[in-house]
């Protein structure tokens, strides 16, 4: 299978829209051929802890090397590893895989936006599969929107900001976190801000992918919507980029006081302002019906563009994104 990245043409398309239609069928092809490989690699291999995350960790590894990111850890590796606590798996731990992209300003390269998204998916239907059962001889729940669609739009972002780098690159560095264990109970998100890569208190804003490729082909959910000054930030620029074809709007399923219902809930408990871009629930979520042809690669390309142009614009301001108050005192613990 081709799995050219679409990096390249998510930077074209945000710095020049004037390419959009015309290179539009290309990036929604790249950006489909991620979709599929980490969706189908994602139930291939050992049926260890989480059956779902092993082969998408590598994958997600290459691409990484392949961008020329660097690790994010004094360890040289991408990996890092976490327990599962599960007493029947073979082996007890799971990946997340992380890299930076160090920024080109001195003054502010110690500090990261970030961009997170989950890698892991529920595996095979059974009993403690929540609510994945087989339907005839089917009873692999892939996961295509949930979350190939997230992770594919993370490495497209990865590519793209290498692209833009050394001389155009952000000022702010940029963290890419591919984290597993989401659907066990946000397993490897947790264990991140328990053992962060680089100060929590450097990573100025935090943009979350999952479930960015179904539904209607106009729309995009802000899970965050009013919480900090991020949500104003997207608004702007989905106004600004018509070329992109989005209206966004807040999530039906956010509340005052954040759910624990996706990985930006770690990163947010602890201080750190974020925006979730979702698409919505559907009939195929967890069920094995989450196939990679029902995903809208169009789509998630165009969210895709415009977590890259938020990130950018975070990565380059003078000033941190802020918290409005009373979402602070709701949504982040301790002082």
């Amino acid at each position: 299978m081709h799995r050219a990245p679409l990096a390249a043409l998510v930077a074209t398309f945000a710095l020049a829209p004037a390419l959009a239609a015309q290179e539009s069928r290309i990036t929604r092809d790249l950006l489909s051929a991620h979709i599929n490989v980490l969706a189908h690699d994602s139930m291939r291999g050992r049926f260890t802890p989480s059956p779902e995350i092993e082969e998408t960790a590598e994958y997600v590894e290459a691409v990484f090397r392949r961008s020329g990111l660097q690790p994010a850890g004094d360890n040289g590796t991408f990996r890092q590893r976490f327990p599962v606590r599960d007493p029947a798996a073979t082996d007890p731990t799971g990946p997340n895989v992380v890299a930076v992209l160090p920024g080109r300003d001195p003054a502010v390269r110690g500090t990261y936006v970030a961009v997170v998204a989950h890698m892991d998916h529920v595996g095979t239907a059974g009993p403690a599969r929540r609510g994945c059962t087989p339907a005839g001889a089917d009873s692999i729940c892939n996961g295509a929107d949930d979350n190939a669609s997230g992770t594919a739009g993370l490495l497209a972002l990865a590519d793209a900001f290498a692209r833009l780098a050394p001389g155009g690159g952000p000022r702010r560095s940029v963290l890419f976190v591919a984290v597993s264990g989401e659907e066990r109970g946000l397993l490897g998100s947790r264990y991140y801000v328990e053992h962060p890569t680089v100060p929590l208190d450097s990573i100025v804003g935090l943009v979350n992918l999952d479930m960015i490729g179904r539904n209607r082909p106009d729309s995009v959910y802000l899970n965050g919507w009013g919480k900090s000054s991020i949500s104003d930030l997207v608004r702007r620029l989905a106004g600004e980029h018509r070329e992109l074809g989005l209206d966004v709007g807040p999530d039906l399923e956010d509340r005052p006081q954040t759910p624990a219902d996706s990985d930006h809930w770690p990163f947010q408990r602890r201080g750190i302002p974020y925006i979730f871009f979702y698409t919505g629930a559907h009939p195929d979520y967890h069920r094995v019906g989450d196939h990679p042809e029902r995903t809208d690669a169009d789509k998630a390309a165009r969210i895709a563009r415009l977590a890259f142009l938020t990130l950018l614009d975070m990565a380059n301001a003078p000033v941190r994104p802020t918290w409005e108050p009373e979402s602070r005192r709701l949504n982040v613990a301790g002082p």
